[in-house]
């Protein structure tokens, strides 16, 4: 197939408009990473507009090293929950919408309906928090865990993308004797490396960028997760005007923007080191759960 140049100019300028728009989305990321390289001193001139100068990572060094942020910590809880939530998450949604998506279990309709009115209704923080206490979820790690085991849109993607599996392969596993388990086992997940990736990139994300839920049940120091340490390092801290003053590592001066474009890249970072190995599975999960969806 030939392509005239009208469309060679079409294709020019779509490709053109990307790379704006992916220059645009980087662009936040790239310029808090050079806050925090570059030495106090131009921060607090104004000369840095974009590229960093005086370029060191005193102020990361500091960040991670200092008891006092207890960033490290933070870190450490929210890799804890993102792996363990993560998980669990994938487990119980895929099992659930397996068999949510038998044409042969009678009632899944019904109880499909039941998740429907949970996602679409909440009842409010206090009634929640009443009950999570009453469960004993008050500074207890597994908050982050067991109450979002199941995200009903998610468990809507992999219905769909189960149902999109041809039943023939069901039907033979089942004159050959095979259970429910066997064919779950043998037929249906290796089929589902993408829906799984994709389930997993959406918890992992969810999990790890979660904020009210720490901030409500999550009281101890030694249990809060990264996003309530920056919250502490930016914001609580800040309005206090006690924490950030310039100070000298070995020769770089460290002032209050640094330190705290430090903590929020610190904190962004692994979540965004994800997406590339999970890219080529995610378009793909994302659109075959669509179809019937």
């Amino acid at each position: 197939m030939k392509y005239s140049r009208s469309d060679k100019a079409f294709d020019a300028m779509n490709s053109a408009a990307l790379l704006l728009i992916a220059a645009l989305c980087v662009y936040p990321f790239l310029y808090v990473l050079f806050l925090a390289m570059s030495d106090g001193k131009y921060l607090s001139r104004g000369e840095v507009t974009f590229l960093p100068k005086g370029a060191s990572l005193e102020a990361f060094r500091y960040i991670l090293a200092n008891p006092r942020f207890n960033v490290l910590s933070g870190l450490t809880n929210s890799f804890l929950y993102t792996i363990v939530g993560t998980l669990v998450s994938i487990f119980c949604t895929y099992i659930t919408a397996f068999v949510l998506s038998r044409t042969r279990f009678r009632h899944r309709n019904w109880i499909m309906s039941f998740f429907i009115i949970t996602w679409v209704f909440e009842a409010g923080i206090i009634p929640q928090y009443i009950v999570y206490s009453r469960f004993g979820f008050v500074d207890n790690p597994a908050v982050m865990i067991i109450p979002g085991a199941i995200n009903v849109q998610f468990l809507i993607i992999a219905r769909s993308f189960l149902e999109s599996v041809p039943k023939e392969l069901e039907e033979a596993a089942f004159v050959d004797g095979a259970n429910d388990w066997v064919i779950l086992t043998r037929i249906f997940v290796p089929l589902s490396s993408t829906i799984i990736a994709t389930l997993g990139t959406f918890y992992a994300v969810s999990i790890w960028n979660q904020y009210l839920i720490p901030q409500i049940y999550l009281k101890s120091s030694g249990l809060q997760t990264v996003q309530q340490v920056l919250k502490n390092v930016v914001i609580t801290d800040s309005a206090s005007g006690t924490t950030f003053r310039n100070l000298i590592q070995n020769g770089i001066i460290l002032n209050q923007q640094n330190l705290k474009s430090a903590a929020i890249f610190i904190s962004m970072l692994p979540i965004v080191c994800v997406y590339p190995f999970v890219m080529k599975y995610f378009k793909k999960g994302i659109m075959i759960g669509a179809v019937k969806g």
